[in-house]
C-alpha cells in the first residue's frame, strides 16, 4: 500500500486491475485503518478515473453474495449519496411507488454515511427487517413487488471499511459505486449521480453493459431530480436536459424537500408522504423520479410514467406495499 500511496500523491493514477486488487486486498485485512483512511482521503482531493472505477466496481461485485432476482426483471432506484442536500429519502419512497406501479424492485441501499438519515436507516425505523437470505428475497419480492438489499449483508468483505467511512463523515468513492454493486445485477436501473463528471463517467461504463438504463444529475447538484433545477438525464437511448415544466409542474424551492436533522424526522417524512399527505412539492418530486423509473423499465415516455406513479401513490398502492414489507 505504501507504494500505491506515493504514486497516487504523486498525481499518478493506477489502472483498473491494481484498483481491483486493493479493494481486495483490503477485504482480506491486508491493510491498516490508517493507510486505508489515506487511500480514502486521496479521492477526496481529486477526481476518481473511469479505470480506477471499473476496478473498484469489477472487485465488489466479485465479492459479493450473489441473489438471483431475475426472473422478475427487477429496476433498482439508487442514488449516490454525497450531495449535501439533507433531502427527504426520495430514491426510496420512489422505489416503493415503482413496485405498485407494477414494476418490481430490488431496492440496494445502506445507512448514510454523509446523510442524516440513509435508505436502510429510514427502512429500519419503520420496521422493515434485512436479509440476505434468497427465498425471503424472492417472497418479498413477489408478494409485495419489493425486496430490500441492505448492502452490508452482501458485501461483508467492505466490513474494514464500513468503520473509516463512518469516522470520516463525508462522501468517498464508496459512495460512487454504491448504485454500481447491487448483488442481483438488474438489468434496470435509475441512478442518481452528484456531479456531471461522474454521470460521464458512469454512462461511459453502462454503455459497455447490457443494462437498461437512465442517469440523472441535478444541475443545482442533486444526486437526484430535485425539481429545483433542470436534470441531465442520459439513458442508452438518449440524452435530454429535463425540467418541471416538461411535466407541467412548478419548481420545488430546497426547503421544501428538507429531510430533517435526524432518523426520526426522515422517518415521519417518509410516512406521512407515502400515506399520501405529503405536500405537493414532495408529492411531484417523488412521482417525478419514481416516473422516470418506470418509463425506463416500460420503455414509455416519462409523461406517461409520472402519471403511473401518481396513481400508485394516490391509491393508496404504495403505502400497501410498504405495510406488507414490514408484515414480512
Amino acid at each position: 500500500m505504501k507504494h500505491v500511496l506515493n504514486r497516487l500523491i504523486n498525481h499518478e493514477t493506477i489502472s483498473a486491475e491494481e484498483a481491483k486488487q486493493i479493494l481486495i486486498n483490503i477485504s482480506k485485512g491486508d491493510y491498516n485503518q490508517s493507510q486505508i483512511a489515506a487511500f480514502l482521503t486521496i479521492y477526496m482531493m481529486r477526481t476518481v478515473t473511469l479505470e480506477e472505477l471499473k476496478g473498484f466496481r469489477d472487485a465488489l461485485l466479485e465479492l459479493c453474495i450473489p441473489v438471483d432476482l431475475s426472473a422478475y426483471n427487477p429496476i433498482d432506484l439508487c442514488g449516490t449519496g454525497g450531495d449535501g442536500k439533507d433531502t427527504f429519502n426520495i430514491s426510496t419512497l420512489s422505489s416503493f411507488v415503482t413496485a405498485a406501479a407494477g414494476v418490481p424492485v430490488a431496492k440496494h441501499g445502506n445507512y448514510g454515511v454523509s446523510s442524516a438519515c440513509g435508505s436502510s436507516n429510514v427502512l429500519e425505523s419503520l420496521g422493515v427487517t434485512f436479509s440476505n437470505d434468497p427465498d425471503f428475497l424472492e417472497h418479498a419480492i413477489a408478494t409485495t413487488g419489493i425486496c430490500v438489499l441492505h448492502a452490508p449483508l452482501f458485501h461483508p468483505a467492505m466490513k474494514n471499511v464500513a468503520p473509516i467511512r463512518r469516522e470520516l463523515g463525508v462522501k468517498t468513492f464508496f459512495n460512487m459505486l454504491g448504485p454500481m454493486v447491487n448483488p442481483s445485477f438488474p438489468k434496470n436501473q435509475m441512478v442518481g449521480v452528484f456531479s456531471l463528471e461522474l454521470l460521464r463517467l458512469y454512462n461511459y461504463l453502462y454503455q459497455d453493459s447490457d443494462k437498461n438504463y437512465s442517469i440523472v444529475h441535478d444541475l443545482g447538484g442533486y444526486d437526484e431530480i430535485s425539481l429545483t433545477n433542470s436534470v441531465k438525464i442520459v439513458s442508452n437511448h438518449s440524452e435530454v436536459l429535463f425540467s418541471a415544466e416538461d411535466l407541467g409542474l412548478k419548481n420545488n424551492t430546497q426547503e421544501a424537500i428538507f429531510g430533517g436533522n435526524t432518523v426520526a424526522e426522515a422517518s415521519k417524512i417518509f410516512k406521512t408522504i407515502i400515506s399520501g399527505n405529503g405536500s405537493e412539492a414532495q408529492n411531484n418530486v417523488v412521482c417525478t423520479n419514481a416516473g422516470l423509473a418506470i418509463a425506463t423499465a416500460k420503455k414509455i415516455n416519462h409523461k406517461d410514467g409520472y402519471e403511473l406513479a401518481k396513481e400508485a401513490l394516490y391509491s393508496g398502492k404504495a403505502n400497501e406495499c410498504l405495510t406488507k414489507l414490514i408484515a414480512l
